[in-house]
């Protein structure tokens, strides 16, 4: 794609993956998109997908009710952390320590808000090796779950998660052909994420009526999108963008960077 290839090569200073596939035409784009970043928040589609695997294994039900603590355990020795409301996108649960919320709220919050408090909450229950052994079930490469959020200790020793754009689209591109635990749940888990309520990157600048399923991530200098596109009258599209090196605190030039991609790639898919 030279208007694509043209776009990025301005960036010289950043590092920007793209992965799409398009289930209408099996057309994929890939740029960078083999390389493992930090993953953010868009791990958390990961960990939903493990939610409604073990629902379907009856090992879990979606209206199973968990209680709401702050309190959790470092991987590295399993020291207790607790995650500052501050730093979290949802702060609705922090304030309802003590009370109990069900499973599918919980993963709901987890993906519309982004909420940190329901991510770790939910791998408390499910357990991240779990959510690790089901990616590799799928045969999902470039990707791999290790902890819940704000594990600092396992932060500062470089015990992160890590995904590609090459390996979260192949999730993505899963859950679109009703292939990750069965039809219904995918469909469930598209009804989630058509829900998001941060849509600044790739549903940005779209038409309004095309409809786009998707989970953001941002840490530090990490900002990420990854989705599926449903425009009119044709079948779907699987998109990631991941980026590396804007500056933490100018998250727009991110947002703008990964609107213009999904714009581009949808005109020339469309």
């Amino acid at each position: 794609m030279i208007r694509l290839e043209t776009y990025l090569s301005q960036f010289t200073d950043k590092s920007i993956g793209v992965a799409v596939y398009d289930l209408q035409t099996q057309r994929e784009i890939f740029i960078h998109a083999d390389e493992m970043m930090h993953p953010a928040s868009t791990i958390k589609v990961a960990v939903m997908a493990e939610v409604f695997h073990q629902a379907h294994e009856r090992r879990l039900t979606l209206d199973e009710p968990l209680k709401i603590v702050n309190l959790f355990k470092s991987i590295v020795d399993g020291s207790e952390f607790s995650l500052d409301a501050a730093d979290d996108s949802d702060a609705t649960l922090h304030g309802r320590i003590g009370e109990m919320e069900s499973i599918r709220e919980l993963t709901r919050l987890m993906i519309v808000r982004s909420s940190n408090l329901a991510t770790n909450l939910l791998l408390e229950r499910i357990d991240a090796g779990s959510v690790n052994g089901f990616i590799e079930e799928l045969g999902i490469k470039g990707m791999n779950i290790v902890r819940g959020v704000e594990d600092k200790k396992a932060y500062e020793m470089n015990l992160n998660n890590s995904a590609s754009a090459r390996g979260m689209m192949a999730m993505m591109c899963l859950i679109a052909e009703g292939k990750v635990v069965s039809r219904q749940a995918c469909d469930e888990m598209i009804g989630i994420m058509l829900r998001q309520e941060f849509n600044e990157s790739i549903p940005a600048l779209l038409p309004a009526s095309v409809k786009v399923a998707h989970k953001t991530g941002w840490i530090g200098t990490f900002f990420h999108d990854t989705g599926i596109v449903f425009p009119q009258n044709r079948k779907p599209y699987a998109i990631t963008i991941f980026t590396h090196g804007f500056p933490e605190d100018d998250g727009k030039a991110a947002h703008d960077c990964m609107a213009q991609i999904s714009k581009i790639i949808y005109e020339e898919i469309h």
